[in-house]
This record gives structure tokens, C-alpha cells and sequence, in this order.
């Protein structure tokens, strides 16, 4: 069973593309721009995605916290709010949230280097709130709760992810979402009052896709659940052509099975179909 224990703090970054093999960095330079890389089945695979996310937000829930259920707050659904660690009962296609297919964002919640240079954390995205939590305050943040600014929150991460785009600006990838609301999962944390009153909202993170063994080669595009994976352990993390590290479900099992990983859901979908990487 996988470890769905809330412990989740999230960020994002450019992702460093000094990668592990002349075939990645083929791969990775021939993507088109609705494209990109991900894992399955211990293989390396393109995603195409085919219209933008959706964040499910049903009419008796409250993602602003402002005590007024969503059919009731026109103004809560105007700008998405992106939440992890809150899942809904169905898909953007209104389909049973059971039946609907996942797919696992790995994030690299270890630091290479232990960082302690507040200044290293993520900036803001263009077009994100006001409000988001980025660069120093968020790097001081992440070095009072959790030691250092883990490398899925360092604008220049010391491992290789597969979002953002090879060369693309920190906390964006094709039709994702530019931030995340991490306000119950810190709650959960207690790193906030519980339950949470107010979002905080922090780009989002660098990192590295895996979906299901049976659906590596599904090529008509469907709805995914994304359902953030946090890694806490350098090892287990992919190296870029996934010659090593956590490249399939299986793996990803193993490790959140040894506390090695922690998986949590969010509202947060993406549509694109999946096909393996030519060899």
C-alpha cells in the first residue's frame, strides 16, 4: 500500500539538463513544444498533452477558505486553485475519481549540497498571485522547517528533472500550473494552524513524471490525476536517461513502502496521451 501519509511541502525550479547520455539529451531536444519527457515501466516516454490542466473544484467545496461553498463564490473558480493533498470525487471529465488514471510527479526533496542560502529558493513565475511565496521568504521557510532549500525548490537544481521545459523559466512546463496550494498539507504538517484558514500558494516544483506500467503506451489522450511523490532520498532519485533510480511504479512502491517516499493526492489533471521513447 502506498504511504499516503501527509507530509508535503512543494516547489519549483529550472530544471539542470548536464545529463546522463547522448540518447536523453536527443530526446529531450527533439520534444515538441506540447511535449515532455516521463517513466514507465522502467522506460523512458514522451507525454503529449493536448489541452490545458484543470483543477477540479466541486460545488460543496471551499478551496479559498472563506467559509462559502463554491456554488455560492463565483469568485473562487475565476483564477484555479491547484491544491495538493485535497482530492475530489471525480475527474474534469466527471468520471469516478477511482476509475481515473495517475500520474506520479516526483519531486526532490533532498539537498544535494545541504543548502543554506535562503537566496537559491525558487523566484516567482510570471502570471502567478500576488500572493505566492517565492525566492528568499520561501528559502527561509524551507531552511527553518525542513534544514535547507531542497533541490525542488532551488531555481537551479543539482539533479536533473523533466519539468520545467530544457530551458524554460522556474515553476512552468506545457499546460501545467504555474503554482500550487500548499495550505492543507501544511496544516497537516502543523507547520500551520489545522485546519487551514487561508491558501499559501508557491510555484510549482521541479520535477519527473512516472505513470502506470499499462498505460505506457497510450497514445489517445485521457485524464491523469497528479498525485505529488515527494523523495526524500537522493538514491532513489531517476538519473536523467533512466539507466538508474526510481523509473517505474514498482520502484516508486518500494520506496514509499521503506519511508523512503511519500505520495499524497491533489485536484490538480492533466490531459495528454503516452508513448515510448523510440529507442
Amino acid at each position: 500500500m502506498r504511504n499516503a501519509f501527509l507530509r508535503l511541502l512543494l516547489g519549483g525550479a529550472v530544471a539542470v539538463f548536464c545529463l546522463n547520455g547522448s540518447a536523453f539529451t536527443s530526446s529531450a531536444a527533439s520534444l515538441a513544444a506540447n511535449q515532455t519527457l516521463g517513466f514507465g515501466k522502467g522506460k523512458l516516454l514522451t507525454f503529449t498533452y493536448h489541452q490545458n490542466y484543470a483543477c477540479v473544484d466541486e460545488p460543496l467545496t471551499d478551496l479559498d477558505f472563506n467559509g462559502i461553498p463554491m456554488e455560492s463564490d463565483a469568485a473562487e473558480f475565476q483564477m484555479p486553485i491547484c491544491q495538493v493533498a485535497t482530492e475530489p470525487s471525480i475527474d474534469p471529465a466527471g468520471g469516478a475519481i477511482n476509475k481515473t488514471a495517475h500520474i506520479y510527479v516526483l519531486v526532490p526533496m533532498f539537498s544535494v549540497d545541504n543548502d543554506q542560502n535562503a537566496a537559491d529558493a525558487l523566484p516567482c513565475p510570471a502570471g502567478v498571485r500576488s500572493s505566492t511565496v517565492c525566492g528568499s521568504a520561501l528559502g527561509n521557510f524551507l531552511i527553518s522547517a525542513f534544514g535547507n532549500v531542497p533541490e525542488g525548490f532551488k531555481t537551479t537544481p543539482l539533479v536533473a528533472t523533466q519539468c520545467p521545459d530544457p530551458g524554460s523559466a522556474p515553476g512552468t512546463c506545457t499546460t501545467h500550473t504555474s503554482s500550487l496550494d500548499l495550505a492543507p498539507a501544511l496544516a497537516a504538517l502543523g507547520k500551520i494552524p489545522s485546519p487551514a484558514t487561508a491558501n499559501i500558494f508557491v510555484p510549482t516544483p521541479n520535477h519527473t513524471h512516472i505513470i502506470d506500467n499499462d498505460l505506457t503506451n497510450h497514445k489517445n489522450p485521457i485524464w491523469w490525476e497528479v498525485r505529488p511523490v515527494l523523495v526524500l532520498n537522493q538514491a532513489d532519485w531517476p538519473a536523467a536517461d533512466g539507466s538508474s533510480g526510481i523509473t517505474s511504479v514498482r520502484a516508486m512502491d518500494a520506496a514509499e513502502n521503506a519511508n523512503r517516499a511519500i505520495e499524497v493526492p491533489s485536484n490538480f489533471f492533466l490531459f495528454f496521451g503516452s508513448m515510448k521513447m523510440p529507442m
